[in-house]
């Protein structure tokens, strides 16, 4: 049975345009075109999440506003976290095992190295210049790359919970959802510089 009504000169054509596979004379079937409502019964998540009053509507936009705030603080800690771990690595301290040549000689042997000298205020000082070369990896490391896991799946999680959200295509869920981005990023978007998201 067809949500809308039929045309006279859909009904001649002979074909049945009440099915969801088919599409209308203009190329778009009307029945699955996205528009947004402005219902306070829409589901979330599951037929059991269906606000029956204006308390549970504000309830669950209220629970999406607190979720993309949640989503903003994850990816800050995040960006807290790899700072940290960034940190830990450049203080590790390095080993000098006898019969290897130490950094300082490896760097002075490097052929991307150039010996220069530095003067400041009338005092000259030797030094060697090192350029990168390329992308560095850091090694995987099992104090660090299951948690960074971890905090990756649960954004994941976390941002596929607000894109649903969204695409229930209510006007005040979507609303909602924006008001957590910008609430959370407000609270600490300014920890989140270093992450490209």
């Amino acid at each position: 049975m067809s949500h809308f009504p039929r045309h006279d000169s859909m009904a001649m054509d002979g074909m049945d345009h009440s099915s969801p596979s088919s599409s209308s004379s203009g190329g778009h079937n009307m029945e699955s075109m996205a528009v947004f409502v402005n219902s306070m019964t829409t589901s979330l998540y599951s037929t059991n999440w269906t606000p029956s009053t204006t308390g549970q509507y504000a309830g669950t936009c209220i629970f999406l506003i607190a979720l993309g705030v949640l989503f903003r603080g994850i990816l800050a800690f995040k960006a807290w976290q790899e700072q940290r771990w960034l940190e830990a690595e450049f203080n590790r301290r390095y080993v000098v095992v006898n019969g290897k040549p130490s950094l300082a000689e490896n760097v002075s042997r490097d052929s991307m190295s150039k010996n220069l000298v530095l003067s400041e205020n009338g005092v000259e000082e030797n030094v060697v210049v090192v350029q990168k070369r390329g992308a560095t990896v850091r090694p995987w490391r099992l104090s660090v790359d299951p948690l960074r896991a971890l905090l990756d799946t649960v954004i994941a999680g976390v941002s596929y919970l607000l894109m649903l959200g969204v695409m229930s295509m209510n006007v005040g869920y979507f609303l909602s959802v924006l008001a957590g981005t910008f609430l959370g990023s407000l609270l600490v978007g300014r920890y989140t510089e270093t992450v490209g998201h």
